[in-house]
């Protein structure tokens, strides 16, 4: 099984630029997308040809929006996690597949307490945003795992957790996305018993691999690049991924979004019934 996740920075701006053609492809099994940017009835569905689409577009007009593509209808589809403050804005949706709950999401990027009170205030409500979804991970995984399913949640998650995932990290310790605060609680919800970060587990010990570069200067060319974006999966479904990484393109013109999609092939044959490791 093929899956994917990819902050397309606009749908409709990614299909003019080949997102379409890129889906066809890769051919992924699943796909989950991040800041899709779009109202339901626009969204350019002839780009999903073949996938049944699951969205939450939110309510702040031109931003965020989460969604999954799926070859396989979802037995069931959730949005938001309970939280009365973010829950209007588009940035998280599970759906249920045969043996595998599937979410995308899209943290809030945030501030720094460095700066001014602006930028204090999109820190803070970072960090809101993360305590709540903590929670929610630990919910929805137990959840998967008593149904008899493998979870993972993939998306652009806004921290880079070390130093291997942030190729220029010591100019960067004060910058939002690589706090400490932020790669702690990264560290906090990754682990052998809950969480495994799926592309770090394949690409052990090496720089990246980035999925983020900026579109200004010589970010892309010079591989300048953040790894934002994740696959965490439940440790079962971990165990079988075959191979993957970030798909990323030849040259700066080629680039459909400033995030490159992340793609894992896990071998998903004969999986077993899970159970939950905490209970």
């Amino acid at each position: 099984m093929r899956i994917a996740t990819f902050n397309v920075n606009g749908i409709r701006a990614a299909q003019r630029r080949g997102f379409g053609d890129w889906l066809a492809r890769t051919d992924p099994d699943v796909v989950a997308l991040q800041e899709v940017r779009c109202p339901p009835e626009q969204v350019p569905t002839e780009a999903f040809e073949g996938y049944h689409f699951s969205y939450d577009a939110g309510s702040l007009a031109g931003r965020n929006g989460v969604a999954v593509l799926t070859r396989t209808e979802p037995e069931a589809v959730r949005t938001g996690f309970g939280s009365r403050e973010f829950d209007h804005e588009g940035r998280y949706i599970e759906v249920d597949l045969p043996r595998l709950t599937v979410a995308s999401v899209y943290i809030p990027k945030g501030g720094t307490p460095y700066e001014d009170e602006a930028s204090l205030a999109k820190h803070e409500r970072k960090l809101r945003f993360l305590d709540k979804f903590s929670r929610e991970l630990t919910k929805s995984r137990r959840a998967a795992a008593r149904a008899g399913r493998e979870f993972v949640v993939m998306g652009d998650f806004n921290v880079a957790h070390t130093e291997r995932d942030l190729k220029n990290w010591k100019t960067n310790k004060k910058s939002e996305g690589f706090l400490p605060v932020e790669r702690d609680w990264f560290g906090s919800i990754v682990s052998p018993r809950t969480l495994t970060d799926v592309v770090r587990d394949l690409h052990p010990g090496t720089e990246g691999p980035y999925s983020w570069w900026s579109w200004r200067g010589q970010a892309f060319t010079n591989d300048a690049g953040w790894r934002i974006d994740y696959h965490l999966a439940s440790r079962g479904l971990a165990e079988r991924a075959v191979r993957g990484g970030t798909m990323r393109d030849d040259t700066y013109d080629a680039r459909i979004s400033d995030h490159a999609p992340v793609v894992v092939d896990y071998d998903f044959t004969h999986l077993p019934a899970t159970g939950d490791p905490d209970e």
